[in-house]
């Protein structure tokens, strides 16, 4: 008879797979409310180490060529492909009424936007008109550490409509997965651990929003903060605690379209973690 191996589901900071520093766990519950497992409960320094680890890899992230980001992003997509019985099975637990439907829309995120990797300068930039011998170009380029609190809605397909637009233009991620099901979020952890990801792009914290997300949106080396999985009295905190450091906070289009299916996919939701960059040149030369 062979012993049940129960999963144990811990953080993902800088490509491993810690323990909160602070010992904390919290239990997480199926619809009926039967426990189901344990789920790390990240601190301020977890935020902290986690934050460090983007910033570290995003310059890195940033100079791969814009195909070669859509290349990663493809083989995340393919890597869940691989993995749809697993998330399937753990979405229905977690109370999903369509959790096929959720994990395809999910791949497809992460599809969609690989292929606007090298593609999206062309249409968010611009060539301006001005008055001399000069040429003056407008790019995008990536904001730097973005923080995102994903929503309870759909929690794999939220968190996947949030990711993929984020990183694909060479900005890094700390996520707060759903604090209502937070499992999911580590398994997709898990995918990512064993694409071509390189660590530190993507960190995943576990935890409540009332104690992460004013110090994520008021860190000093976050550049903005989407917000999107907030209510509303966690986004005025977060604007409040923003305000002092000038960190962008984003509701992206989005929350607004829903999240089933490909509703959330717009190149506003990518725009929305790009800061534009006007060049000068003399012409002639």
């Amino acid at each position: 008879m062979s012993i049940e191996v129960r999963k144990t589901y811990k953080l993902f900071i800088g490509g491993a797979f810690p323990r909160s520093e602070s010992g904390r766990s919290m239990a997480v519950h199926d619809e009926a409310g039967a426990f189901v497992a344990n789920a790390a409960q990240a601190s301020r320094k977890d935020l902290r180490d986690a934050v460090v680890a983007a910033r570290g890899a995003q310059s890195g992230w940033a100079g791969r060529s814009a195909y070669n980001r859509g290349q990663i992003l493809y083989r995340v997509a393919e890597i869940l492909q691989g993995r749809r019985a697993q998330f399937v099975d753990e979405l229905r637990i977690g109370g999903s009424t369509a959790p096929g439907a959720e994990v395809d829309a999910a791949i497809d995120h992460w599809v969609w936007y690989a292929g606007w990797s090298d593609k999206y300068p062309q249409v968010l930039g611009s060539s301006n008109p001005v008055d001399g011998p000069y040429f003056a170009f407008t790019v995008p380029r990536p904001v730097g550490v973005v923080g995102l609190v994903a929503p309870d809605e759909a929690p794999l397909a939220a968190l996947c409509a949030r990711l993929a637009p984020a990183i694909v233009s060479g900005n890094t991620v700390v996520a707060l997965a759903s604090e209502r099901w937070p499992l999911v979020a580590v398994t997709l952890a898990e995918a990512l651990a064993t694409s071509d990801v390189p660590g530190g792009v993507v960190n995943i914290l576990t935890g409540r929003r009332n104690e992460i997300v004013p110090w994520m949106a008021g860190h000093g080396d976050v550049d903005a903060v989407d917000v999107t999985g907030c209510d509303a009295e966690q986004r005025t905190r977060a604007e409040t605690a923003g305000a002092e450091t000038v960190t962008r906070i984003v509701v992206t289009p989005g929350a607004r379209r829903g999240w089933e299916g490909t509703g959330a996919q717009h190149l506003d939701e990518l725009a929305a973690f790009v800061e534009y960059h006007s060049i000068w040149h003399p012409a002639g030369t």
